[in-house]
C-alpha cells in the first residue's frame, strides 16, 4: 500500500472517530452500570428501536453464551423497550431521539461507546435480531473462543449473516416474547451466495440468500451484504465504517484465508423474518431512516404482498453449527 493510500485511510479513520466523538452528545445515559464490568468480560453492543418483543430471548441467548454486560442505545422506542431494559441489572442503557440515518444508521453512536467502554475487551456488536453462532457454541462459552483467539493474536472474528425464515407465510405464526425464534424460522438457504473482495477495504463482500433470491432478484448487486465482523478485540483507534461489514484499520478486515486454508469463522442467525414483520415494515417505511430511503423495506413490502413464503425446495432446516460448517458457511479452522 502506498504512503498516499495509508494517509488517506488514516485520515478517514480519524474523521470517523471525530464524528463519533461529536455524536456522543446525542446520547442520554439512563442507566450506567459499566462500573460492574470486569476486565475479562465479553461485552455486547446494540442499537435498537421498538424491539421489546425480541429482547427477552436476545438477552437470555447471549447470557447463556457467557456475555456479562450489554451496552445498548435505544433510538426513541415507544413500545416499552426502554422500561424493560432499565430493569435489567446487566444492561447499561442510553437513549436518543436523534436521527438514525444521520448517525450513519447508528454506527456513530456505537463507535463512541466502543471507544469509551469497549477498549481492551472482546466486543460483540449485533442487532436484536442477530444471534451469534461459532464453532462449539453448544458446548463452550464465548470466552473459550476469545481466549483461543488471544492465544493466536487474532483480533477480529468474522460471521456470515444467515437469513432464517419459516415455511409458509411469515406472519402466520405469532411470535411471543421469550420464544426461540428459530423454532419457527428454522429454514435457510444452504447455497445461492456470491463472494467478491472489496478492493478498497479488503473485506469480503457476500450477497445472496432469500433476500437476494426474493426481494432483489432483478437487481442482485443491490441485495443486502451478509459479511460482518461482529467480534473484535477492541482498541481505541478502531472504527466501524458501515455497520459491522468493514472497519479500520483495514487489516482487521483480513479475516478469511486467501491461500487455500480455512480461518475460523462463524454465522449470525438473522431472525428478521418472523411475525410481526408486517408492522415493522410499515413503521420503517414511514420513518425513512434506513439506508437508501428504506429501499430494503420497500422491497419487503412489495414482494411479501404478492408471495409471502420465502421457503423453496432448496431450503435447509437448521440443526446446529456443525451443519453450517459442512455446508461451507462457517469453519472451525484449526480450533479443536
Amino acid at each position: 500500500m502506498s504512503i498516499r493510500e495509508t494517509l488517506r485511510l488514516r485520515y478517514k479513520r480519524k474523521r470517523l472517530l471525530f464524528r463519533a466523538f461529536r455524536k456522543r452528545h446525542e446520547l442520554n445515559c439512563l442507566a450506567d452500570r459499566t462500573g460492574a464490568i470486569a476486565s475479562s468480560d465479553v461485552l455486547v453492543f446494540t442499537t435498537l428501536r421498538n424491539e421489546k418483543i425480541r429482547l427477552p430471548y436476545f438477552l437470555r441467548y447471549y447470557r447463556e453464551l457467557g456475555v456479562r454486560h450489554f451496552l445498548m442505545v435505544d433510538n426513541g422506542s415507544d413500545d416499552g423497550s426502554t422500561e424493560y431494559l432499565l430493569a435489567q441489572p446487566d444492561v447499561s442503557l442510553w437513549r436518543t431521539e436523534a436521527s438514525y440515518k444521520s448517525s450513519r444508521y447508528g454506527i456513530d453512536w456505537i463507535n463512541w461507546l466502543l471507544r469509551r467502554y469497549g477498549s481492551g475487551h472482546w466486543t460483540l456488536t449485533v442487532d436484536p435480531d442477530e444471534f451469534f453462532v461459532y464453532p462449539f457454541c453448544d458446548t463452550r462459552p464465548i470466552d473459550a473462543l476469545t481466549d483461543w483467539l488471544d492465544t493466536y493474536d487474532i483480533r477480529a472474528f468474522p460471521a456470515m449473516m444467515l437469513d432464517m425464515y419459516p415455511k409458509g407465510p411469515i406472519d402466520a405464526v405469532p411470535y411471543r416474547a421469550g420464544d426461540n425464534p428459530f423454532e419457527t424460522a428454522c429454514w435457510f438457504d444452504g447455497g445461492n451466495y456470491t463472494i467478491s473482495k472489496n478492493p478498497e477495504y479488503h473485506n469480503l463482500w457476500i450477497q445472496g440468500g432469500p433476500r437476494a433470491r426474493m426481494f432483489f432478484a432483478d437487481r442482485p448487486t443491490e441485495a443486502p451484504s451478509l459479511n460482518k465482523v461482529p467480534l473484535v478485540r477492541w482498541q481505541r483507534g478502531f472504527a466501524f465504517i458501515s455497520s459491522t461489514h468493514m472497519m479500520l484499520p483495514r487489516g482487521l478486515n483480513a479475516v478469511y484465508d486467501e491461500w487455500g486454508g480455512e480461518k475460523v469463522s462463524g454465522c449470525l442467525l438473522h431472525a428478521k423474518f418472523i411475525s410481526p414483520l408486517s408492522e415493522k415494515i410499515t413503521e420503517e417505511m414511514e420513518r425513512g431512516e434506513h439506508f437508501g430511503g428504506s429501499r430494503e423495506y420497500r422491497a419487503y413490502s412489495e414482494t411479501l404482498a404478492k408471495e409471502p413464503d420465502l421457503w423453496c425446495k432448496w431450503s435447509e432446516k437448521y440443526i446446529n453449527w456443525r451443519q453450517l460448517e459442512i455446508l461451507g458457511l462457517m469453519s472451525k479452522g484449526n480450533w479443536a
